[in-house]
């Protein structure tokens, strides 16, 4: 039964991966960074089950050629690398790619995951972990990323506040005709909060909205270190902010 239960899975992927190239889909290129070989090779035999293009890495340095060489949808970074780790890889990402990146952290090490979206990164998983919740990760970043990529049939097409213009069709950003570098969740983040200008968005409502998954208990710092990497970038004060305002125990908003 288990053999002839994995034969029908894999001619199910097969028929489907048929049917992504008779539409001319593209097939997702995710890299893979984890010295841990016996880690790494099960994520890869996830992934390829799902027609996915895995680049798998054991370390940062050949991290980087890729990086430099393969166009690529989605990265997963080991932060504990034997040579260049995790935080310098997904930092020399955001140099040049707004592709998703999804760090792989250590038990309850809370100051991994705040430095790594401190860096850009998107997501985070904790190890040990489930090599189906990954998957599920995975997928989820990359619908939001060919979200922010493909142009949408939007009421408002372009967001105007104070100066800062959200073009929803073309996904860029200016503010103050200065292009704003922004990664597919800090768009999203920052064009749920113009859409509701004058109201608090709550980090729970933040939370659920963008990465559509449901409210954990650490799930408001992933929020808020999201919101300080989007001031950040746009120059703004956290003290004296002239766009995103915290309400404390609240949530965040955009004054009209």
């Amino acid at each position: 039964m288990v053999r002839e239960g994995i034969k029908k899975e894999s001619f199910f992927c097969y028929n489907n991966l048929k049917i992504l190239r008779k539409e001319g889909n593209h097939l997702p290129n995710i890299l893979l960074v984890d010295d841990e070989q016996s880690i790494a090779n099960l994520i890869e035999v996830y992934l390829k089950n799902e027609n996915f293009t895995v680049y798998k890495c054991y370390n940062g340095t050949d991290a980087l050629k890729y990086i430099e060489t393969t166009p690529l949808d989605l990265a997963i970074l080991d932060i504990m690398l034997p040579d260049v780790d995790g935080f310098t890889i997904c930092q020399k990402i955001r140099e040049h790619h707004t592709f998703p990146i999804l760090m792989l952290t250590a038990k309850d090490a809370e100051i991994d995951q705040i430095n790594g979206f401190a860096l850009g990164a998107d997501d985070y998983i904790t190890k040990p972990f489930r090599p189906l919740e990954l998957i599920a990760r995975v997928k989820a970043n990359l619908r939001r990323a060919t979200s922010y990529n493909q142009p949408q049939k939007v009421t408002e097409e372009i967001l105007n506040v104070r100066g800062l213009f959200l073009n929803q069709a073309s996904h860029e950003c200016l503010l103050n005709e200065r292009p704003l570098n922004l990664t597919p969740t800090e768009f999203e983040i920052l064009k749920i909060l113009c859409e509701n200008l004058g109201k608090v968005v709550s980090s729970e409502d933040l939370f659920q909205r963008v990465w559509k998954e449901k409210y954990y208990e650490n799930a408001s710092n992933t929020v808020m270190v999201h919101i300080r990497h989007i001031r950040a970038k746009m120059k703004d004060s956290a003290e004296h902010p002239k766009y995103i305002k915290t309400v404390w125990g609240v949530g965040y908003k955009i004054d009209e």
